[in-house]
């Protein structure tokens, strides 16, 4: 097979969460562990960072990559999901896996991910912890794809645990209240390894102290701990509790570590350089200004919206669209009545049609028109804005990969 070919292999045969939802969702570790002993434990053989949380795990760990690029270290990140490109989840030091090596792995490997029925996510997984080790890496930035707890990266033993944030998301599989999220990512905290926390509320706080009871690890609250503030090219407001989370977590790695202050503020200064993470409140368009950001739950949102409120503008238009398991009664009510809406369904099974989001958007005073593709709603967006409008784009990642 050639890439494309193994790209639909894996896209289309196996279960995979961004498309299918709840059936592509493992209750157990057994079919990662199975695939780890066949590869022979690469997990065991790299220095590794674990980075759980709702919202913020995808730019702390760019961030922090970001901060050990520039002290000399060759390090591999590993995200999800991906917005353009599938080896946007596999980078060594910006540079994404090859395709070359992508392709061998999966022929090497098919016969065994069929016979054991692997998901989508456990082979990627398996993927990441084999090419890292093949290209003897110092350290991984290991993203949790979802809770932590049962996530398929949760073989790890890492140098820190890392949880960002508590919010309401991915409730039919985590639970529905912010204790029960919090203990499936306080899942991460191992015997003896230092856990960093980036926001907690009374009640998150309370899981995340007994668990690392429980372990015997240090714990430490960025957000109490941390008084300093760089400057950084993520321009999201919420960008400033991910850094406080990014320089507690390096202040735990400077026993295995050599960072200077100055290699910090260069890290979370190029952190795009770097990295080259999208989709982070991102400008792609001056005059209107336009923003897109992958902010998709009423915790990230929150932010995002009082973000734009600060702006300069005379017209503000949406373009949104959904994956059809969000609560929209969740978002719908942050969202400001004032703003022109265009609503799209972006390009995937589970996308949410883009009539049902303008029924339900319609009883929250939400009124707009509906766009067969989120490239046109974008398009008439743009054709119907004057110069001191503000378009935002957003709803779900799979919005943002479709514009960028």
């Amino acid at each position: 097979m050639n890439y494309q070919q193994t790209l639909d292999w894996l896209f289309a045969q196996l279960p995979m969460y961004q498309q299918q939802g709840a059936s592509a969702y493992r209750k157990d570790l057994i079919n990662t562990i199975l695939l780890a002993n066949h590869l022979g434990n690469p997990e065991l053989k790299i220095k590794t960072i674990h980075v759980a949380g709702t919202n913020g795990k995808g730019s702390t760990s760019s961030m922090i990559a970001s901060v050990l690029q520039e002290a000399g270290y060759k390090v591999g990140l590993y995200t999800s999901p991906h917005l353009k490109d599938f080896r946007e989840r596999i980078k060594i030091n910006k540079i994404e896996i090859s395709e070359d090596f992508v392709i061998n792995f999966v022929a090497k490997n098919k016969p065994f991910f069929e016979e054991n029925n692997l998901s989508f996510f456990e082979m990627t997984v398996g993927l990441a912890f084999d090419y890292f080790v093949k290209q003897e890496i110092d350290i991984a930035i290991i993203e949790v794809g979802m809770g932590g707890r049962l996530d398929s990266t949760n073989i790890i033993t890492p140098l820190v645990s890392v949880i960002t944030n508590i919010g309401l998301d991915h409730t039919q599989f985590l639970g529905n209240t912010t204790e029960a999220i919090a203990s499936e990512k306080a899942g991460i905290i191992k015997p003896n390894i230092p856990v960093v926390i980036g926001e907690y509320t009374h009640q998150t706080k309370e899981v995340f102290l007994a668990k690392a009871k429980d372990c015997k690890a240090d714990i430490y609250f960025a957000s109490d701990l941390i008084t300093k503030d760089y400057p950084s090219d993520l321009l999201g407001d919420y960008q400033v509790h991910n850094k406080k989370t990014v320089i507690q977590t390096i202040e735990v790695l400077k026993p295995y570590f050599s960072v200077s202050e100055e290699n910090l503020k260069n890290g979370l200064k190029n952190v795009v350089k770097n990295t080259g993470l999208l989709g982070r409140w991102q400008q792609i368009h001056l005059n209107p200004k336009v923003i897109c950001d992958t902010a998709h739950n009423s915790h990230g949102l929150k932010i995002v919206l009082n973000q734009i409120q600060k702006e300069q503008f005379n017209e503000l238009h949406f373009v949104l669209g959904v994956v059809n398991d969000k609560d929209l009664g969740d978002i719908f009510p942050l969202f400001p009545k004032s703003a022109k809406y265009y609503f799209c369904k972006p390009n995937i099974l589970r996308g949410l049609d883009a009539v049902i989001l303008q029924e339900k958007a319609i009883e929250f005073g939400l009124i707009g028109s509906i766009y067969n593709s989120v490239s046109e709603a974008y398009h008439e967006a743009l054709k119907l804005s004057s110069e001191d409008d503000f378009i935002y784009i957003g709803g779900s990642t799979f919005v943002v990969a479709e514009i960028l």
